[in-house]
């Protein structure tokens, strides 16, 4: 069996921002080299091939999201939290069929019109201005407002908690997103939340809290609903979700646009293209480009194993770039024919708010579109998100 630890000076960790800048070239090499890369510093193995991390993500026995899917976070013991991304079958189950009933595609296809109207009165005012801030002033503020919608917070409310819940998302050196500052949003957050739900119970309107607060399932133990605290954790989780992958989809939609002016050009003529530039996106700059897993056996890949209870990373990004799953990986194509990709994962984890993801990024590189053909983004004041997990722009000034 290979010792990958001893092999090469091949070295990869999500904490390194130098590394993070660019890590495609990377993690090419693993794929070639050590598809099964191991990282002694940091205690993991990392799967980087389209196969491997797909037959990951869908085999829930195996490996396992119960110990925490953020490398900071994973632990030996199962985490205690009623998190459906920190959970596996069949609890998982459960709770996303509860949650579904609550999430629904109606609920979900009922906020175009509103996503397209927050659009116009985000970007109408800044026609004429000269450029703004891309991603504060609009890729940011339009997810926020639009899961506040979904979910039912207060219009007097949401201004707040747009601030809190930028502040679940600070970070700090050396300690990413597990640091003072984030924990007491997330309490806050949820001390809301449990607010919330509880108004529902007794006065229940037509919104996402008030389907959490209704949504049941049976069960061989009798008829399941969510309890306040669970109802309270998986809205702070859907606000999470449904915050963070939206606002890094749009960060790199409009630099990877202004980088490839030619894609721009055939999408500002044709917005039917639009639908697919927002999949090619998503494949070639992942917004999540690594998820964590726990294996809970023995596994054998590429000549190596992996030992039982190991932190295993898939990298998404990663697997998006295979070439033995796509013609030209890194090059950018609107226009690109191809069956899918792993940026919201596979099997029983597939991302439950993709189709809102996929909505809001679609609506929003058209309204984009509509008043601002062409942009330049300047460079020298732009400042990269980095995180272990997440991955794009915090700050993306553009000029017109």
């Amino acid at each position: 069996m290979t010792n990958v630890s001893e092999a090469g000076d091949l070295y990869w960790d999500p904490i390194d921002k130098v590394i993070d800048i660019d890590p495609y070239p990377l993690w090419r090499r693993m794929r070639e080299e050590q598809p099964v890369y191991r990282n002694d510093k940091f205690d993991f193995f990392a799967l980087s091939r389209f196969e491997d991390v797909e037959t990951a993500h869908r085999d829930t026995g195996t490996y396992s999201s119960a110990h925490g899917t953020v490398l900071e976070i994973m632990s030996p013991e199962p985490l205690p939290v009623q998190m459906m991304i920190f959970s596996d079958p069949p609890g998982h189950k459960t709770l996303r069929t509860l949650v579904s009933r609550a999430f629904t595609a109606r609920r979900v296809a009922a906020l175009e019109e509103h996503i397209r109207a927050l659009c116009v009165e985000m970007l109408d005012p800044r026609v004429g201005s000269g450029g703004f801030d891309y991603v504060q002033d609009f890729a940011a503020r339009l997810p926020s407002e639009v899961i506040s919608e979904l979910i039912g917070v207060d219009p007097a409310d949401r201004e707040e908690v747009r601030r809190i819940i930028d502040r679940t998302f600070h970070i700090e050196e050396g300690t990413g997103m597990v640091n003072d500052v984030s924990f007491a949003a997330q309490i806050e957050l949820h001390t809301y939340f449990t607010e919330q739900i509880d108004l529902r119970r007794r006065a229940p309107r037509d919104d996402m809290m008030t389907g959490l607060v209704d949504a049941e399932v049976a069960t061989d133990e009798g008829t399941r609903r969510l309890n306040t605290d669970e109802a309270a954790t998986i809205t702070n989780e859907i606000v999470a979700a449904g915050t963070e992958t939206v606002v890094r989809l749009l960060g790199w939609a409009c630099t990877l646009l202004e980088s490839h002016p030619d894609q721009r050009a055939l999408l500002a003529a044709d917005p039917s293209l639009i639908r697919n530039a927002v999949e090619e996106t998503l494949r070639y700059e992942a917004p999540s480009p690594v998820q964590g897993r726990v294996v809970t056996r023995d596994v054998e890949l590429h000549g190596t194993v992996i030992p039982e209870r190991s932190k295993v990373l898939l990298l998404t990004a990663s697997a998006n770039r295979d070439p033995a799953m796509y013609d030209e990986p890194d090059h950018y194509d609107v226009r690109r024919k191809f069956d899918g990709h792993v940026s919201f994962g596979h099997g029983v984890h597939f991302c439950l708010g993709a189709a809102l993801a996929r909505l809001e990024g679609r609506v929003a590189l058209e309204e984009t579109l509509k008043r601002f053909p062409a942009w330049e983004v300047d460079r020298d004041r732009a400042v990269r998100l980095h995180t272990s997990t997440v991955r794009g722009y915090e700050r993306l000034p553009i000029t017109f």
